[in-house]
């Protein structure tokens, strides 16, 4: 019977959830306050992962907190392997989720088209 979730889908979920804890408490750069891990990518052999972050204020230009996370790979690296029983942590790749943003945009859009159409037909339905 085959496992219902893979290895690297399994350990992307744990570090997800860890890199959360190491933005917090071990990354003093100010950029990366308000940075927000959405999603960890794990490549099948377990030697890159793309992590996709957003960021709570989505006005904020993400260039500068990609730069701080980028920088600080490393120090991120250490800590994961130091709490994660892997041989070898994954070489981290910083991506901007644009995902959020976008469903924002989609969502005022929608309540615009229904808007206007409400203003045109009125309340006949």
């Amino acid at each position: 019977m085959p496992k219902e979730f893979s290895r690297s889908r399994r350990v992307g979920e744990q570090m997800q959830r860890l890199l959360g804890e190491v933005l917090l408490r071990d990354v003093k750069d100010p950029r990366v306050q308000g940075v927000s891990i959405t999603a960890v990518d794990v490549s099948r052999d377990l030697s890159h992962a793309t992590v996709w972050f957003s960021l709570l204020d989505p006005e904020a230009d993400p260039a500068p907190a990609g730069e701080a996370l980028a920088r600080a790979a490393g120090l991120i690296r250490g800590k994961l392997g130091r709490a994660m029983y892997i041989r070898q942590v994954p070489a981290l790749h910083f991506r901007h989720d644009e995902s959020l943003e976008r469903g924002a945009r989609l969502s005022q859009l929608i309540d615009q088209a229904v808007a206007t159409d409400k203003d045109r037909h009125g309340d006949d339905e």
